[in-house]
């Protein structure tokens, strides 16, 4: 029996959650330069004014999984060691009905990041959205520099985009797994009320295969043919 699209989504997720854990044997070998060295950058640069964490789909029961802990971490992590100062959190409700940058924010506050410190970045349906309408809350704000905070899978495969596409450079921090994994003890109740939405379609309803794909790669950005103006 042919896979329907959300079943496909599903197992590319568990895969990624293998992925995930394995992350700290793997993320060197998928990443040049490495994320130690691109950390030991960033560091130079803090302390950054925003970081970008691209969301990830709750679990059915409103929970966070492996990936969504992990850059939730990472985030909270940077900004209690003063590597930036503010998170943007990004993601609508794309594969599950509760907004994925909302429900980000609410693990970050409840692990003790002040909410003035947090931003919300609602609309983007795809990874290079997440940067895209990231980047525009960004020159909103009146940020000069800017940080991308995720997986190091997820890095590497927006790392060509993010060089190609924005005049303001945005440094990549790739999750480092060995520091997080003494954070993941932390596992913080929160009411997932907020980031719901009434009335929800997924994507798989509202976009063709084809539009998807081309989202993936940012082909649905209205970029004209020089990159983003600077921050």
């Amino acid at each position: 029996m042919k896979s329907s699209p959300l079943q496909t989504k599903r197992s590319a997720l568990i895969f990624f959650q293998l992925f995930v854990l394995l992350g700290g044997l793997t993320s060197c070998a998928l990443f040049r330069p490495a994320p130690v060295k691109l950390f030991q950058h960033a560091k130079a640069k803090e302390p950054l004014d925003a970081v970008i964490v691209p969301g990830v789909p709750i679990t059915r029961d409103g929970t966070w999984d492996s990936i969504m802990k992990a850059r939730v971490l990472w985030s909270v992590y940077l900004f209690k060691h003063g590597m930036t100062k503010n998170i943007i959190f990004s993601g609508n409700a794309v594969y599950s009905p509760y907004v994925e940058a909302k429900a980000m924010a609410l693990y970050a506050s409840a692990l003790g990041v002040p909410e003035e410190h947090i931003l919300v970045e609602p609309l983007a349906l795809h990874s290079t959205e997440n940067v895209y309408f990231s980047y525009k809350i960004a020159k909103e704000k009146g940020f000069k520099t800017l940080g991308l905070a995720t997986d190091p899978f997820q890095a590497s495969l927006l790392y060509r985009f993010t060089k190609k596409r924005f005049r303001t450079p945005i440094i990549h921090i790739p999750i480092l797994f060995d520091t997080i994994r003494k954070l993941n003890a932390a596992n913080p109740i929160i009411n997932i009320i907020p980031a719901h939405v009434d009335n929800w379609k997924s994507i798989v309803e509202t976009q063709s295969p084809r539009f998807r794909r081309r989202g993936t790669r940012g082909k649905n950005i209205p970029f004209t043919k020089r990159k983003m103006d600077a921050l």
